[in-house]
C-alpha cells in the first residue's frame, strides 16, 4: 500500500532505510498495544551527521476507513548513533515506541525519511478480535 508514488519500499532485510514495525498480529478490540518502529534492523543505517534518518511517521488505516496519523518521531544525528528529540524509547539505532488501541482491524503504515535517500515505507496488518 503506497501513500504516494515518490515513496520507496523494499525488503527490510536487504535495505537499511525501510522502517520495520514490531507489533502483534492479533489484538483484542480497544486493548492497549505497544508498537515499536525502527529502521536498519538487520543492515544498520549508518546514522552519521551527513547521512541519517530524520524522522519516522506511523499511520493506521482501518478497514474501510481513512488513514489516521498515529505518531511522528523526529531524530537528530549524533555521530554513529542517534537519540530521540521527542519522548519515547531511546535506543542506539533509530527506534520509537507508541501505544495504540484500535477498535477494528487495519494496517499500520510506517514511513521513514533519510536526509540523503528520501522516503521509505512499509506496512503491517493487525487483526482485531
Amino acid at each position: 500500500m503506497k501513500i504516494a508514488e515518490t515513496i520507496r519500499d523494499g525488503d527490510f532485510k536487504a535495505e537499511k532505510h525501510v522502517p520495520t514495525i514490531d507489533a502483534p498480529d492479533k489484538i483484542k478490540a480497544g486493548e492497549e498495544t505497544l508498537v515499536k518502529v525502527m529502521v536498519g534492523e538487520e543492515i544498520k543505517h549508518p546514522n552519521t551527521p551527513l547521512h541519517h534518518i530524520s524522522w519516522i511517521q506511523l499511520f493506521f488505516k482501518p478497514d474501510n476507513g481513512t488513514v489516521a496519523d498515529v505518531a511522528k518521531f523526529c531524530y537528530a544525528a549524533h555521530g554513529d548513533t542517534m537519540n530521540l528529540d521527542t519522548p519515547g524509547c531511546i535506543l542506539a539505532e533509530p527506534a520509537s515506541c507508541v501505544k495504540i488501541h484500535p477498535a477494528k482491524s487495519g494496517t499500520l503504515i510506517a514511513m521513514s525519511y533519510c536526509n540523503l535517500h528520501g522516503l521509505w515505507e512499509s506496512s503491517k496488518r493487525i487483526e482485531v478480535e
